[in-house]
């Protein structure tokens, strides 16, 4: 599991940042929201453009620069207004195993060091062009190609067959899934992208989304099918394609999903993705959570994830001040996000002002406590 981040130079932020995601001494949902001792997840809040998305793009960047056909994107991911190099360096926990993998790269996104560490062992070690590691057969490297992640030919060429814990963590990362709930689309790491709806249906049936309508009482269930009846009037058919429709239980007629509203869209699209990631070990990064959600299901759905997973992790950013509630997230799972033209984002975790469980977080984040609230002058 990822206990934390630490960057500098990378995309807003200007200045070292750390991200903790070990929990801290408060004793609430320990049994739901923690994992030995890690927590499983952090919530990123805070005023428009203040570099939320950029918090969970640190997560997402290392993700894509492994598993996707890319290289380093030199105009986005450096930070724009900082002269110094991009530095990025995350810690893992798999059981008593610590790995903690870096790396830098300059401006014109030439990677100039990389360095994995497993229980204190440097593993791999890489300068410019040249690198020496102790996880392949040959020893010593050059000419590596510079705009590519060392690491990730290390994976390719030994899927790490002698050191298990290494494979393990590697695997933790490709099942991770990236779901930008504005857009309603689900990006996965592995070599199909087999969480997207209709092929997640096509494979798994739809058993599992219903059942998970059905044991919190939506009221509704899903199909795949080439033709449903609209209504006693209409009768939706395709010649080739099956579609999904929505059926609510008290009414006699099916729904297209592209006539159905932005939240149940959205749900539907998410459902595959939270399906998997409660039953596997990986992350689960969301963008824009809360769009076009009710209250109660934008917190049925984290705290369904809290509950269910076991040694997977939730990133998620949102505007909805309604999840900041005792009962959901503990002090130490929320950041909020602000930014200032000299410094870049910067963030601060609740737990830093020590909040009670009795009070209200949402109040203290509205009145200012926390930071992170955008400042309007009508």
């Amino acid at each position: 599991m990822l206990t934390q981040i630490k960057l500098s130079g990378f995309r807003s932020f200007k200045e070292e940042t750390v991200f903790d995601i070990s929990a801290t001494n408060y004793k609430m949902l320990q049994d739901v929201n923690v994992t030995d001792g890690i927590l499983k997840g952090l919530l990123f809040i805070g005023g428009n453009a203040s570099g939320k998305t950029n918090s969970i793009r640190a997560i997402t960047f290392l993700l894509e620069m492994l598993f996707k056909e890319t290289s380093i994107d030199v105009p986005v991911n450096p930070c724009l207004f900082s002269k110094d190099n991009m530095k990025l360096e995350y810690h893992f926990s798999f059981d008593e195993n610590k790995i903690v993998y870096s790396f830098e790269t300059n401006k014109n996104g030439i990677v100039l060091k990389e360095n994995l560490m497993l229980n204190g062992d440097c593993v791999m070690e890489r300068i410019g062009k040249s690198a020496n590691t102790t996880l392949s057969e040959t020893k010593n490297y050059n000419d590596i190609d510079e705009a590519t992640l060392f690491l990730r030919t290390i994976h390719f060429n030994t899927k790490f067959a002698s050191y298990p814990i290494l494979a393990r963590w590697m695997k933790y990362l490709s099942n991770s899934v990236l779901f930008n709930a504005a857009e309603r689309s689900v990006i996965t790491f592995e070599a199909s992208n087999k969480l997207m709806l209709s092929k997640y249906i096509e494979s798994n049936g739809v058993d599992a989304i219903n059942n998970f309508f059905n044991y919190f009482g939506f009221n509704q269930e899903v199909a795949y099918e080439t033709t449903h009846r609209l209504s006693e009037f209409a009768v939706a058919e395709s010649k080739s394609d099956k579609n999904v429709y929505l059926k609510r239980n008290n009414l006699d007629y099916w729904m297209p999903l592209a006539l159905e509203s932005l939240g149940n869209q959205t749900l539907l699209n998410m459902l595959p993705a939270l399906l998997h990631v409660v039953n596997t070990e990986c992350m689960f990064i969301i963008d824009e959570f809360s769009s076009a959600f009710h209250n109660e299901l934008e917190e049925l759905i984290i705290r369904y994830f809290m509950e269910k997973a076991k040694r997977s992790q939730i990133f998620f950013v949102s505007h909805s001040t309604n999840l900041l509630k005792s009962t959901l997230l503990r002090p130490d799972q929320i950041y909020t996000v602000d930014f200032s033209q000299a410094c870049g984002s910067t963030i601060k975790k609740a737990s830093t002002e020590h909040p009670r469980e009795s009070q209200n977080f949402e109040k203290m984040y509205l009145s200012g406590i926390f930071g992170g609230l955008p400042n309007y002058r009508g």
